[in-house]
């Protein structure tokens, strides 16, 4: 530090003093500890799909639904990727072009169908609460409808 001037040697210290001792503060805490539980971990759909990404302009759409007992969803589809974990409940998924359902829980992570007609219902006697996440490209919707 020899060509720096008194000040600049000044302020690196009182720098380089501030990080470490953040630094020393965040590895100073005994009592709590980080859980990671892994999830899911694939790289098809619920339906075998393999998982595709829009090629420009991704936009995440991140958003909470919540779903009353007894009732469904529309018929719909998605053009675009969309994950869905359920916070709450217990969902029913049916691919309306096969008549195959599969049921999800607290805890269970989708990756929805893609470009496939299907149908989500609450078949369970509480709200089902979903966490969803959505990638499209910029702009544009990620559920279609059936007329």
């Amino acid at each position: 530090m020899a060509s720096f001037p008194a000040r600049a040697r000044f302020f690196a210290g009182a720098i380089a003093l501030a990080l470490s001792a953040s630094a020393h503060a965040l590895d100073n805490t005994p009592a709590a500890k980080v859980v990671v539980t892994p999830l899911a971990s694939t790289t098809v759909t619920a339906n075998g799909q393999p998982i595709v990404l829009p090629q420009k302009n991704v936009q995440v759409l991140v958003s909470s639904f919540e779903i009353p007992p007894g009732a469904s969803l529309p018929v719909h589809m998605h053009p675009s990727a969309r994950y869905a974990y359920v916070l709450e409940g217990q969902l029913q998924v049916t691919n309306a072009e096969t008549g195959k359902s599969t049921s999800y829980k607290t805890g269970d992570f989708i990756v929805e169908m893609l470009g496939t007609w299907h149908q989500g219902a609450n078949v369970g006697a509480e709200p089902v609460k979903l966490l969803v996440i959505d990638q499209v490209e910029e702009g544009t919707a990620n559920t279609l409808l059936k007329k």
